[in-house]
């Protein structure tokens, strides 16, 4: 049986997050065993309470003291997972943008050879709803000029539904990522490909939260933004 690990990053997502773990966990089969771990940033709202509610072997939580970021919450996970012996992990969103109903198709993909699943917007197209057009300009350019500047040949390098081989990210020296939000994800999607490891992208339907309120800030923006030329310069000296 493999077994799965969906980290799911949570502030303040007490409207969600009770509706969203079951909507995972019910994939679990004979094949596959689902787990999720929440990484919970001392919600203000209760959140890791809610989640401690639930009281399941397949649940994990994990609080930390304060805010700290979606990268590194993401990278508190990944080493979770190395840890733990997962064989394929999961990032997703608290917010329902990231529909669970992909997650099989995810799965059917990281066991046709690749390494990482990336759930896209733009790989076919835009398809995104209920973003204001503003939101959606910016990350539509936002990816072109990640591609230009990076190489990379992925249509949405700023997605953050993915699925990993946890084999793959153990090659990773995870302690050398250091970015948060949009960058994070283009940080760990260049990495693997230069790597050399195999990236696809499979087409999703990314509709905003159900419910709380958005993450997004200029510093996260303005931080991917500097990244993708440190990237850059990192991978030409050998330094990543």
């Amino acid at each position: 049986m493999k077994r799965i690990l969906v980290i799911i990053p949570t502030y303040n997502e007490s409207e969600n997050i009770l509706n969203l773990i079951p909507e995972v966990l019910k994939y679990t089969s004979l094949d596959y065993q689902w787990n999720v771990l929440v990484v919970d940033d001392n919600s203000p709202d209760g959140t890791a309470t809610m989640v401690e509610s639930l009281k399941s072997e397949n649940i994990y939580l994990i609080k930390r003291e304060k805010k700290s970021g979606l990268g590194t919450a993401y990278v508190t996970g990944f080493k979770f997972a190395i840890e733990k012996s997962f064989d394929y992990v999961f990032e997703m969103d608290a917010d329902f943008s990231h529909d669970p109903k992909y997650l099989p198709i995810f799965i059917d993909l990281i066991e046709q050879g690749n390494d990482l699943v990336i759930g896209s917007r733009y790989v076919n197209g835009v398809s995104v709803v209920n973003w204001p057009i503003s939101r959606l300009i910016l990350s539509y350019y936002a990816n072109i000029y990640t591609r230009i500047v990076t190489g990379l040949k992925v249509k949405d390098t700023t997605a953050g539904f993915m699925c990993y081989r946890v084999s793959v990210l153990s090659q990773i020296d995870l302690n050398k990522v250091n970015s948060n939000g949009y960058s994070f994800q283009i940080e760990m999607k260049f990495k693997l490909s230069r790597k050399g490891f195999k990236l696809t992208e499979t087409p999703i339907l990314f509709i905003d939260r159900r419910a709380g309120s958005s993450k997004m800030s200029r510093k996260v923006v303005y931080e991917a933004y500097f990244m993708v030329w440190k990237l850059k310069f990192k991978a030409i000296f050998g330094r990543l």
